[in-house]
């Protein structure tokens, strides 16, 4: 049997680091290339490092970041329970009518909307939610959704960026570093307001001041009635009461001595308990593929950790930019934001973690690197149509509508937003802390 063994600066790499580094570049090719189901694929990454014998049963274990994965079966278990009360459609027909029937009014708040939700449900969830709306709201005013639908995919991942539980990178961050979701309010979630201004600004131009319809459409959405999208009132009264408490409980989970996790898992059990749906029906709803994918994943990676080869990448990424931190921080931001673009950005951050965490032990200051971990990834997502899952879930609603988003119309739009909101966080990041 090979043993794990820690690298040094002036070692020669082991045959046990070898073979983690094909298994993890194998299983990495396999998700990106998608010839094979990305759960499958991690899954299968993590029983060759076993039967390889890179690291034990055991150590599978200790690699597992359960608080992330707590997390994300408790908010999609509640967001599976909330939905069915009908409070997201009511949300987005009130906001349809407030706008006075006004194309760009309805563009910018639909923006707003879907930020918002993105913040606090799962991206996916929200643009399921919003994009068909959007769709019946645009073919009654008899106009193009694609600029909204635009706007709806880059809203998305600037409103995940902004909380703990926005985006899933930033639920392994939290987790890896002990940050609090006020910590990535006042952070993350600061940047993203800017961006986000930013783009609505650039949006009018790009599409807004062509937004022109006839009155008479205009007044068929101020007859839409609201009312009918809710199936539940009792429901829907209690998913808003708990929806405040648990955003309350998030952000007082430090005093509280609570993990996020346990919040999130909470507030399933709590409206499992009162919903009154059916629980067979809401736990299979669950993307239990996604959890398996997380798992398998952050045991790939642990491979490389216990067998001293992220030691080795902290070790080449600090000689390039000499141990400044500075530098170091602007490259992590970049690099993380290109590659975001074009490749799932949770198998980068989750090879980006332990490496940050080996800087941390080596002395560094690494606060700053963690927000640039989040930021480039989850911003980068806006770069291509393939950069996050919500972009090719609400361009795949568009297409069914008749409506395609073809890559190169998006690269066009928003590759150059993207890179604009990269250039205001890294003006953001390098005034806080130069």
């Amino acid at each position: 049997m090979v043993t794990n063994k820690k690298i040094k600066e002036d070692d020669v790499m082991t045959e046990v680091q070898i073979i983690a580094i094909v298994i993890f570049l194998v299983t990495m090719t396999a998700i990106m290339t998608e010839k094979v189901h990305r759960s499958v694929a991690a899954i299968a990454g993590a029983v060759l490092l076993v039967i390889c014998h890179v690291i034990t049963a055991n150590e599978c274990i200790e690699t597992v970041d359960f608080n992330t994965i707590g997390v994300l079966m408790g908010m999609m278990l509640f967001v599976a329970v909330v939905k069915q009360s009908g409070i997201f459609e009511y949300i987005a027909i009130m906001s349809a009518k407030l706008s006075k029937g006004n194309p760009w009014i309805i563009m910018v708040t639909f923006m707003i909307i879907t930020a918002v939700l993105s913040a606090f449900l799962d991206n996916v969830t929200t643009v399921l939610l919003v994009g068909p709306m959007t769709i019946a709201v645009t073919g009654i005013l008899e106009l193009n959704p694609v600029p909204f639908l635009m706007t709806q995919i880059m809203a998305s991942n600037i409103g995940g960026t902004a909380t703990l539980i926005g985006d899933p990178p930033n639920i392994m961050i939290g987790s890896a570093a002990h940050l609090s979701f006020i910590d990535f309010i006042l952070n993350t979630g600061l940047t993203a307001f800017f961006v986000m201004f930013v783009n609505a600004l650039l949006f009018y131009f790009i599409y807004g001041k062509n937004l022109q319809v006839a009155s008479d459409k205009m007044e068929k959405i101020m007859r839409l009635d609201e009312k009918k999208a809710i199936k539940s009132h009792s429901l829907m009264v209690k998913s808003i009461i708990v929806m405040i408490l648990v955003v309350a409980a998030f952000i007082l989970h430090d005093w509280l001595g609570m993990e996020s996790s346990i919040i999130a898992l909470t507030a399933a059990t709590i409206m499992l308990l009162i919903g009154k749906q059916d629980p067979e029906e809401i736990i299979l709803s669950v993307e239990w593929s996604t959890i398996i994918f997380f798992m398998g994943l952050f045991i790939v990676v642990g491979g490389l950790e216990k067998t001293g080869v992220i030691e080795m990448l902290a070790n080449g990424l600090l000689a390039i930019t000499n141990g400044h931190q500075i530098m170091t921080m602007i490259l992590i931001l970049w690099i993380s934001a290109i590659v975001s673009a074009f490749l799932d950005n949770i198998p980068f951050v989750a090879t980006m973690i332990p490496l940050i965490l080996t800087m941390q032990s080596g002395g560094m200051q690494v606060l700053p690197l963690w927000w640039a971990l989040s930021l480039g990834a989850c911003l980068g997502g806006n770069g291509t149509l393939i950069g996050a899952s919500a972009n090719v879930v609400l361009s795949g609603i568009s297409k069914k509508n008749g409506y395609p988003i073809t890559f190169s119309y998006y690269l066009k739009r928003g590759f150059p937003l993207m890179i604009i909101s990269i250039v205001i966080a890294t003006v953001v990041l390098y005034l806080k802390y130069s």
